[in-house]
């Protein structure tokens, strides 16, 4: 029986010499797994270059030098908080050695000669290296590194650990059968596989070349798109049920909308259409910009299952954003629209979830609680999820699992960067709408410093009794020591001494109660000026509001600060858009704010702040760093995405299987990634 290749790579890292329990502790935290591959997948975020061989008398404070002395005597501390100090000399002149935990007395004994490495200081006059990294007999200078690899490290664990295990691993690569095309190889002039790993984390006198860490990349890359096609293929070829309609009840809907759909409204509704009338079964994402109209092209889809018979289902995050939906779609549908939401108890809710099971209720609007274990429908066609960005491959190809063949739609309002449609949602059909709908101005958005601050709150006073609206968005609830911000109780304070009761408070901080509460009383009118944090950032609708005001918008997100604009301009009025930003930002900040009043493309907008921000804040929403890339860097290297979105789909056209020379050599690469889904899907045929 042939053994697997995948073995030792999959071993834990305890199976490497020197690596206990303790070390592989520290280890796992720092490589995010405790198998032997994610040593080996640890990047190293930049290298030392230790080349550098000067004399002591020529070497400079501040300097990576590696010097060749001999010691002349060891001097003791007087107490625990001075360092030990070893005088070594040259033929040049003397320099100090300082440790303040000194435990290597006997390698280092008067006269002994030794080759020394670490960053140079001149003190009190002399050259002194403060706990060299390299202490090493002068006979034996290969166990110094010219070019030395900084790994990602947590505390506790050393350098020499790391690349102790690394080196061990290398070793356990074996000798993989080439799993890129060719032609692009040579085109690329890429190494093998083990050739660029072992050059990446372990260089041989000199900085890696870029080609070696463009070529691991894209083997991520790679692994990345091909499982994401195959479990896409899985979903094209998931049994589904053609839903035809009439349209009887879309144009009633379209009639109580009073306008004409957009161009991309039309174009996103003809592309589901075709999903809804095809015998698979549909996962789609509309993706549209804020204002752009998404809600009425999903009202329009439910209709369209309620007319082939079935029933419809729209979901969303939170209780304030169901009980919103739940007001349009009632106002445009031509049928009753249910609510269900966790407040929703006792007899009432009895009754909802008999009208679910026997069918009489056809369309149904509601948070979590739609796809409780306790509700059943009677024939759930589509399932519309509002705002899930935080959801997975695996929830989004399971949450139609309600109904028999149901079709699933994923809204979001938030523009999401190319490369985050090709990592994070590459198993979904992608329809996108750019327009807006008729009567909606463009937002006025104006660049104002916090010294102008006094100028601005008369202005907006003149607004407020002209009757206007405004949101006051603050990016702190209480003062914290760290920044220096203003928190959103201590700007209400000053607002509410200025005008009273007119001002409202709504925070993360608040009860659920209060702050639904505060943003009722600015819906319908009772407060006039609501100060908030991000909690206005999605799903509060008073098309009334025409100002936002947002203060220290340079410590926002491009896309985040995109969203809170978005709160305005919802009416037919004239909006406007206030960024108030320090005194002096610096120039990535103040470039930041100028695309942001120049330009209303949410698109362009998350693109740029994916390249500005490395992905940190691309949905609007904080996540860790990049899309979950060991070997890539997403902004660097995101031509290379591309390249491997499109080689993926040719690979698999040509072997859906994955059963040719470089179809088995994938799906060791699958493997070695991590892609089980892709691998179960093969499996199963």
């Amino acid at each position: 029986m042939d053994t697997d290749p995948l073995a030792p790579l999959f071993a834990p890292q305890t199976s490497l010499r020197g690596i206990g329990p303790t070390v592989a502790a520290l280890m796992a935290r720092a490589t995010g797994g405790a198998r032997v591959i994610d040593l080996l997948f640890h990047m190293p975020e930049s290298y030392l270059d230790r080349s550098a061989r000067p004399t002591i008398r020529d070497a400079r404070a501040g300097q990576i030098a590696t010097m060749e002395v001999e010691v002349v005597r060891h001097e003791r501390p007087a107490n625990s908080r001075q360092p030990w100090r070893i005088v070594v000399r040259d033929d040049t002149g003397t320099a100090e050695l300082a440790f303040f935990k000194f435990t290597r007395e006997a390698q280092m004994p008067p006269g002994a000669r030794l080759l020394v490495s670490g960053k140079v200081d001149i003190f009190n006059g002399r050259v002194t290296i403060a706990h060299p990294e390299h202490v090493v007999p002068a006979d034996q200078p290969d166990r110094i590194p010219a070019i030395e690899p900084v790994w990602p490290l947590t505390a506790g664990l050393w350098p020499r650990q790391v690349a102790s295990g690394i080196a061990q691993a290398l070793d356990r690569v074996p000798d993989f059968p080439e799993w890129h095309d060719q032609a692009l190889m040579r085109r690329e002039k890429w190494p093998a596989f083990l050739e660029a790993l072992r050059a990446v984390q372990t260089p041989d006198g000199a900085t890696p070349d870029k080609r070696m860490r463009a070529r691991l990349a894209y083997d991520e890359f790679l692994a990345g798109q091909v499982a994401l096609a195959v479990i896409k293929g899985r979903v094209r070829a998931r049994r589904g049920r053609p839903l035809i309609g009439d349209s009887h009840l879309r144009d009633q809907a379209l009639a109580r909308f009073g306008h004409t759909p957009t161009e991309s409204q039309d174009k996103a509704l003809k592309e589901i259409d075709a999903d809804l009338a095809a015998p698979r079964r549909m996962l789609r994402l509309l993706q549209g910009d804020v204002g752009s109209g998404k809600t009425l092209v999903a009202i329009l889809a439910m209709l369209r299952a309620v007319e082939a018979g079935a029933q419809a289902a729209l979901m969303a995050p939170t209780e304030v954003l169901s009980k919103q939906h739940h007001r349009v779609l009632s106002r445009l549908c031509p049928l009753p629209v249910a609510l269900l939401t966790g407040s929703v108890k006792g007899k009432e809710r009895a009754k909802l979830l008999r009208g679910l099971k026997d069918g009489s209720i056809q369309m149904v609007v509601g948070t979590h609680a739609l796809f409780q274990d306790a509700v059943e429908y009677r024939d759930l066609a589509l399932a519309v999820i509002d705002e899930q960005h935080r959801f997975g491959v695996q929830q989004r190809l399971t949450l139609g699992g309600k109904g028999d063949q149901t079709d699933v739609l994923v809204m979001t309002a938030t523009p999401i960067p190319r490369t985050l449609l090709l990592t994070q949602w590459g198993e979904m059909d992608i329809s996108r709408l750019t327009g807006k709908p008729a009567g909606r101005q463009p937002i006025k958005t104006t660049l104002h410093s916090l010294g102008t601050l006094p100028d601005l709150v008369d202005a907006i006073a003149r607004k407020l009794d002209d009757g206007a609206r405004v949101y006051w968005v603050c990016p702190l609830v209480a003062e914290s020591e760290a920044l220096d911000l203003a928190a959103a109780e201590d700007r209400y304070a000053a607002l509410h001494a200025r005008f009273g009761d007119r001002v409202g408070l709504a925070h993360g901080q608040q009860t659920a109660e209060v702050r639904d509460a505060a943003l009722a009383a600015f819906a319908a009118g009772t407060t006039a000026l609501l100060v908030a944090t991000t909690v206005v950032e999605v799903g509060v609708d008073v098309p009334q509001a025409t100002i936002m005001v947002i203060e220290h918008a340079e410590r926002f997100g491009l896309a985040q600060l995109h969203q809170l604009r978005g709160r305005v301009g919802r009416g037919t009025e004239q909006s406007f858009c206030l960024l108030l930003h320090e005194d002096w930002v610096n120039e990535t900040a103040r470039r930041r704010l100028t695309l942001l009043r120049d330009t209303d493309d949410g698109f362009e907008i998350a693109d740029e702040d994916f390249r500005l921000r490395g992905g940190g804040d691309a949905l609007g929403t904080r996540q860790a760093g990049a899309p979950g890339f060991k070997l890539a860097d997403p902004v660097e290297h995101e031509p290379l995405l591309h390249m491997a979105h499109q080689d993926a789909a040719v690979l698999l056209s040509r072997d859906p299987r994955l059963d040719t020379e470089r179809g088995r050599a994938v799906r060791l690469l699958l493997r070695l990634f991590g892609r089980n889904e892709a691998m179960k899907t093969l499996a199963a045929g």
